[in-house]
C-alpha cells in the first residue's frame, strides 16, 4: 500500500544520508518535499501540515549525536517523527480481569469485518487461548454463513442464528454460548452499511448494552482514503471505540488512511490485515511501519514470520543432512514449501535492511516464478528419483519437464544447482568452504541480475 510514499521517502531521506553538513535550506527544501509527497498520498492536510511543522523544528534545533553525520541525524528524526504519527508504540487488545473478554467488531459494509473476526480469533487460538466467533448481522444471512464456513475451516467455535432476526437476542444467546463452552474470548461481528446511517448505530448501541464489550474495534477498509477519517469519526462520534483494525492494506491505496487515523481521532491501529487468507493479520508495530515506509527492512517481523512458519524440527532435519551429505531432492521441496508460507519475495524483500526499492518488481515476479517451477519439477519426480538425483537420465529428464509443465532446460537448471549445492556442502564439511562462482547474490549483493532466479535457489 505504501509503495508511491515509500519509494519517494527512501529518495529523499537517502539524498540526506551522505551529507557531512546540513544547511537550513537543506532542510527547507527536504520538508517541502516530504509535505507534497504526504498529500499525494491522501494523508489529511492538517495532519501534513501539522506533521512537517513539527519535524522541522526538530531538524533546525537538533544536536548531532556522536555516532551520526547531521545527515543521518535528520533521517534519524524522520524516522522518529514517522513513527510517532502512526501512533509511537504497540497498542494491545485489552484483557477483561474476569477472564472472559469481549470484542466488538463494526464498520461499513465491504470493509471486512466477517473475514478479519475470524484472523482474529485465530491468532487468539495460535496464542492458547479459546476464543468464538458470533454473527450478529440479521440483515444479511450471506455474512452468518460466510463466518461458520470460514471459522468452521480454521476450527474455530462460532455461534449463528439465522431463523432469529433479533441482533440484541442473538448477541445475548452468543455470550450464553461462549461461556456454556468456557471460551475465554468473544469476538462479536456486527452488521455494516454502505454508509453510516441512524439504524445502524441504533442497532449498535443496543448490542453494545447487551455484551459490554471489553474491546471496541472500527475495521477500516484502507481503499477508501481519506474518507476513512470520516467514518471513524462518525462511529467514535455515536457508540465510541478503542482503535482500529485496516485491512486491505495488499491493494494500490495510497496510505493516507493510516497515515491520518490515528492523528484525528487520536485511537490507535492495532491490527493490519494484508490479503484475504486466514493468515493474513498482523500486530500493528508503528516502529516496524516506519522502517519499512523508510526502506530500511523490518527484521522482527521476518523473524517472526519464519518462527511461526517454519518447521524447526524440519529445518534441524534438513540442515543435519546437508552436513552428512545426505542432503536430497525432498529437503530442497521442503524448504521451499516452507519460504512459501512465509509470503511472497516481494514481502520478504521488502522485510531486508536496505534492499527496498534496488530490486525490481520483474525481477521478484521472475523469482518467484523460478521457485514455483522448481517445485513443480520435484513433485513430478517420482519417491526415488527425489531420493537419489543420480537416477535423472536424459528420458528421465524429458518425462519430468513434460509431467511438470516446464522445459528440459528447467529440469537441468535446477539439478545443476542441486549438485552446487552438494559441492558447496561438502567444501564446507571439509573446513575449505569459499562460495562456487555464480551461487547466491550476484556480485554478493543486490544489484544486475535477478537474485533470486537461476543464479541461486534464493
Amino acid at each position: 500500500m505504501f509503495e508511491s510514499l515509500s519509494a519517494k521517502l527512501q529518495k529523499i531521506t537517502n539524498s540526506m544520508r551522505g551529507k557531512a553538513r546540513v544547511t537550513e535550506s537543506d532542510i527547507k527544501d527536504m520538508m517541502r518535499e516530504i509535505r507534497m509527497s504526504l498529500l499525494e498520498a491522501d494523508v489529511n492536510y492538517q495532519v501534513t501540515k501539522d506533521f512537517v511543522k513539527d519535524m522541522q523544528a526538530k531538524c533546525l534545533n537538533a544536536d548531532v549525536e556522536g555516532s551520526f553525520t547531521p545527515g543521518q541525524q535528520i533521517v534519524k528524526i524522520v524516522h522518529e517523527s514517522l513513527t510517532e504519527l502512526l501512533g509511537g508504540s504497540d497498542s494491545k487488545i485489552k484483557v477483561s480481569s474476569s477472564g472472559f473478554t469481549v470484542i466488538m467488531l463494526y464498520g461499513l459494509q465491504g470493509a471486512g469485518k466477517t473475514t478479519t473476526a475470524v484472523k482474529l480469533a485465530n491468532i487468539l487460538k495460535k496464542d492458547g487461548k479459546k476464543p468464538m466467533v458470533v454473527s450478529v448481522d440479521v440483515h444479511r444471512p450471506a455474512a452468518a454463513q460466510q463466518l461458520k464456513v470460514l471459522a468452521d475451516n480454521a476450527g474455530i467455535q462460532n455461534y449463528i442464528n439465522i431463523e432469529e432476526k433479533d441482533a440484541v437476542k442473538i448477541a445475548r444467546e452468543g455470550i450464553e454460548k461462549a461461556k456454556y463452552m468456557l471460551c475465554n474470548y468473544l469476538i462479536v461481528d456486527t452488521a455494516g452499511r454502505t454508509v453510516v446511517d441512524d439504524d445502524m448505530m441504533d442497532e449498535l448501541k443496543a448490542i453494545n448494552e447487551v455484551v459490554k464489550p471489553d474491546e471496541k474495534m472500527l475495521v477500516v477498509d484502507s481503499m477508501i482514503g481519506q474518507e476513512a477519517v470520516n467514518v471513524a469519526m462518525s462511529f467514535e462520534e455515536a457508540i465510541g471505540m478503542d482503535g482500529f483494525i485496516m485491512t486491505k492494506l495488499d491493494g494500490d491505496a495510497r496510505g493516507g488512511a493510516a497515515l491520518s487515523i490515528r492523528k484525528m481521532t487520536g485511537k490507535p491501529i492495532k491490527y493490519i490485515c494484508e490479503g484475504e487468507k486466514i493468515d493474513k493479520i498482523d500486530v500493528f508495530h508503528p516502529g516496524r511501519m516506519a522502517d519499512r515506509i523508510l526502506g530500511m527492512g523490518d527484521v522482527m517481523t521476518l523473524i517472526e514470520k519464519a518462527s511461526a512458519n517454519i518447521d524447526e524440527e524440519e529445518a534441524q532435519k534438513s540442515l543435519e543432512k546437508m552436513l552428512s551429505n545426505k542432503y536430497d531432492l525432498n529437503d530442497l521441496l521442503s524448504q521451499f514449501e516452507q519460504m512459501k508460507k512465509m509470503g511472497s519475495m516481494k514481502d520478504i524483500v521488502n522485510m531486508l535492511p536496505g534492499v527496498s526499492g534496488k530490486v525490481t518488481d520483474d525481477q521478484l515476479e521472475d523469482s518467484e516464478t523460478v521457485i514455483n517451477k522448481n517445485m513443480a519439477i520435484i513433485r513430478s519426480m517420482t519417491a526415488k528419483e527425489r531420493k537419489n538425483p543420480n537416477l535423472l537420465n536424459a528420458s528421465r529428464r524429458k518425462r519430468i519437464a513434460a509431467g511438470s509443465g516446464t522445459t528440459v532446460q528447467d529440469v537441468n537448471m535446477l539439478m545443476k544447482q542441486f549438485d552446487q549445492t552438494a559441492k558447496l556442502m561438502k567444501q564446507f564439511n571439509k573446513g575449505g568452504f569459499k562460495m562456487p562462482r555464480g551461487m547466491g547474490f550476484p556480485g554478493g549483493k543486490f544489484g544486475g541480475g535477478n537474485p533470486f532466479g537461476r543464479r541461486g535457489f534464493f
